[in-house]
């Protein structure tokens, strides 16, 4: 054993010694480790935190999400489809239904907008977490009279309590609302997973929204029987479904997906997220065949040491032991660059990974994530180094000594340079393609027609506390006050109030029929979105009228006939071509709504065409929808000025009219649909980075393939000089030589690249009829970009003396 010890001693010596006397090869390759590791473990503590580390629940894969669609659009429970299926299931030991929204935590010194997760009141037995104080909800606290309760998160009750044990029992005001807090659950626990910073309350549900069953607000999870499979749960409420329908035939359409939670937690990022995986294996692949040349050179460099060492008795498993010594050495320190990568890489990311990934707040480097930076630093650099290493330790000790500059011009070293480049000029070629489709995606996403001119509009959200204006009208006395003195502010050139901003998300939904047309075929429904909004919004925005009026309160006032403004996809889905809309009567549940306008098309998202849309006037919401319609509305301004210059002025109209709503600093619309395709830019950087470091990689290697040939080939290639051979010649030999592996690489890659166009397809489309342009000048760069990389080490070689050359020899 000591033996073992005093030789691995004296391997790490001298190979420490080696590195020194070589400092650009060793520099060299760390960087190349570096770069591949930090870029490796940056996506892995992604991974870690998105697929690998279990929710923060007790028995996460005992968790379930329901996922129901009607007529293509989804479409969570109403509150009495939640209580059918509820009542009928038979897999589910516990269904809760709940809902995000702002709320107004208030303070003597003014409101602080906080998430508010509302909750039915076995909210908290699906995750059976415990409190870390306190207790959770009771059964019926749902129940008006007994709702004015509140359960902290952890970063609430350290935020506002200090962490004190006796906040047990206090109360604090919550929409104006006195709520006694009773439970504060422990560092981590959340729902939904991107809501930090949260409180949670029992349901306060007007009668509206419990005793009809077509307002669908209510997503649900629910927690599996013990011994019941998630195949089982879903046979069980496909049959809830289909008994359901039988009852209430406008419902038979729903469908529904049960779906583990760790499933419906990552929804659209799971593919993406999995494709991220062959990216860093193409990635450490690329970094591992790099370095692998670099061990290869430095190793015909060093045959005559070899040589000389053999002789004076080191065995081949001696020489080898050494080579691998130094490989692991260079993976080390190739660790340790890596994490100062990823580390630099994870803080540049964290707001776009916090607001694109359910847990994308989680993602951080740990014990487990540098545990793992360690062993595949380890692997990559001893994988590297195997190849090199048998080669050079068996190299016959006076061949070695008699082979002068042959070394390393064997035509199988020439092959396995060959292979080398070939392979990462394919990798290379594959994350290129993925990078340039998904980067076009996201300028395709960011320049679609919008129906609007996003420049210099602006938008403010306003959550008022309703019980603040009990016995007032909410629009006379805050909404119109405030767009009054908004529209007065130098710069305003138009202001007006929606409840949902188009592109920020989808309306609600609602199921409808034109009067006077035929029912809709049994069992189907037919959706339209729809909105809440005061005079001028549409046209602040920048829909224009197409026919009839827009909505007016002079006109449609309260209690009177319903009005709406439709948008041309209501036309288009709900009318004949040359059909007359205006005039017409909507059946919404049991109202009938008249059609007074037409206008043009807003998009209400980006990766859709427009919807259906019916917008409402605010005057016309009947009073007892008026708080859950009107206490979350979007202000939206149309500036000629710069719009941080109206920020200011915002907040003192605000304040002036009402300071106890909070304010939060406006968004550029240009800001909203950025952060709508934030997932999107996250993609598109990350698939970006990878393409870009392979690019950078593969050029390193082939400027190192060209140089290390013209290195060993010089006296051949000073002997061909002599006889005759131009300089042009020289070079055009090389370059012929690189183009044949650029074009050899090029063409193993698209094969890849087209074998694993399933995988790529789950992230972005191929399509190569449509593509072909930036597809093909994708190849063209990259092989130009190679043939460019060895223009240097082909002119080293072209002037070359070959006097010199062959004295040398």
């Amino acid at each position: 054993m000591m033996t073992i010890l005093r030789n691995l001693m004296q391997d790490v010596r001298y190979a420490v010694r080696q590195l020194q006397r070589a400092p650009v090869f060793a520099a060299t390759a760390i960087l190349t480790l570096g770069l591949a590791i930090g870029v490796s473990t940056s996506v892995f503590s992604v991974l870690d935190a998105t697929i690998v580390r279990p929710l923060p629940y007790h028995d996460p894969d005992g968790i379930v999400s329901l996922r129901t669609t009607s007529d293509g659009y989804g479409q969570p429970a109403s509150w009495m489809q939640y209580l059918d299926w509820r009542r009928n299931n038979a897999t589910l030991s516990a269904l809760a239904g709940w809902e995000v929204a702002s709320a107004n935590l208030e303070t003597a010194g003014g409101a602080d907008p906080v998430h508010a997760v509302y909750t039915t009141d076995n909210f908290f037995d699906v995750f059976q977490v415990k409190p870390l104080l306190g207790r959770t909800f009771e059964t019926g606290e749902e129940q008006a009279g007994r709702n004015d309760v509140v359960v902290l998160s952890y970063e609430i009750w350290k935020q506002r309590f200090e962490g004190r044990q006796d906040a047990i029992g206090k109360t604090i005001r919550v929409d104006g609302k006195v709520n006694t807090i009773v439970g504060v659950m422990p560092a981590g626990f959340r729902y939904p997973l991107q809501t930090v910073n949260a409180i949670y309350r029992p349901f306060h549900l007007p009668t509206t929204r419990t005793s009809g069953r077509g307002e669908h607000f209510l997503p649900t999870v629910g927690r599996l029987k013990r011994g019941v499979s998630l195949e089982q749960a879903q046979a069980d409420m496909t049959r809830v479904f289909k008994d359901l329908g039988r009852q209430y035939p406008d419902e038979s359409a729903n469908t529904v997906q049960v779906r583990s939670l760790a499933e419906a937690t990552l929804g659209k990022t799971a593919a993406p997220l999995r494709v991220l995986t062959l990216a860093v294996l193409g990635v450490l692949l690329i970094g591992c065949v790099n370095l692998a040349g670099l061990l290869l050179a430095r190793g015909v460099r060093r045959q005559r040491e070899f040589g000389l060492r053999a002789a004076v008795g080191a065995g081949r498993a001696r020489l080898a032991r050494q080579l691998l010594t130094e490989s692991a050495i260079l993976s080390l320190i190739g660790a340790g660059a890596g994490v100062l990568v990823a580390a630099a890489l994870l803080q540049a990311m964290r707001q776009l990974l916090i607001v694109s990934l359910a847990r994308g707040a989680d993602v951080q480097l740990n014990l487990p994530v540098l545990a793992a930076t360690i062993a595949i630093a380890l692997v990559t650099g001893i994988a590297a180094g195997v190849l090199p290493a048998l080669r050079s330790s068996r190299v016959a000790p006076s061949l070695a000594l008699r082979s002068g500059g042959s070394a390393g011009t064997s035509r199988g070293q020439n092959r396995l340079r060959s292979g080398m480049i070939t392979l990462q000029v394919a990798v290379a070629l594959g994350l290129l393609v993925c990078s340039g489709l998904l980067l076009r995606n996201l300028q395709a996403l960011r320049s679609a027609e919008l129906g609007f001119d996003p420049a210099k509009l602006m938008s403010e959200e306003l959550f008022v506390t309703t019980a603040n204006y009990q016995g007032r009208n909410l629009l006379t006395s805050f909404y119109q006050p405030l767009l009054d003195k908004v529209r007065q502010i130098p710069g305003v050139t138009s202001a007006g109030l929606i409840n949902i901003l188009p592109i920020l998300e989808s309306g609600n939904n609602s199921d409808i029929t034109i009067v006077g047309h035929p029912p809709p075929p049994p069992h189907q429904e037919l959706l339209a979105e729809n909105r809440i909004v005061m005079p001028g919004a549409l046209a602040a925005i920048g829909a224009h009228l197409v026919k009839g009026r827009w909505l007016d309160t002079s006109t449609d006032r309260q209690g009177g006939a319903l009005a709406a403004n439709v948008n041309e996809a209501f036309l288009r889905k709900f009318f004949a071509p040359g059909e007359e809309a205006v005039g017409r009567q909507i059946q919404w549940g049991p109202m009938k709504v008249n059609i007074v306008g037409v206008a043009s098309d807003l998009r209400q998202n980006l990766s859709e065409p427009p919807l259906a849309e019916m917008d409402i006037l605010a005057a016309q919401v009947p009073p007892e929808y008026v708080e859950q319609t009107l206490a979350d509305m979007q202000l939206v301004i149309r500036t000629s000025l710069a719009p941080e210059a109206i920020a200011g002025p915002l907040r003192d109209a605000l304040r002036s009219v009402d300071a106890t709503v909070p304010f939060r600093e406006p968004q550029t619309m240009h800001e909203v649909i950025a952060e709508t395709l934030t997932f999107e830019r996250l993609e598109s950087w990350l698939f970006g980075i990878f393409a870009a470091l392979a690019l950078v990689l593969s050029l390193v290697g082939i400027y190192g393939m060209v140089h290390h040939e013209v290195e060993v080939r010089t006296r051949e290639i000073g002997v061909r000089m002599a006889l005759g051979s131009s300089r042009g010649r020289v070079v055009r030999n090389i370059l012929t030589r690189v183009a044949v592996l650029m074009s050899a690489g090029v063409a193993v890659g698209w094969v890849l690249t087209l074998a694993l166009r399933g995988v790529i397809a789950s992230v972005v489309e191929l399509n190569a009829a449509h593509d072909a342009f930036l597809l093909g000048a994708l190849t063209l760069g990259l092989v130009a970009i190679g043939m460019l990389a060895s223009v240097v080490p082909a002119r080293n070689a072209a002037s070359i003396d070959p006097m010199e050359a062959l004295r040398n020899e």
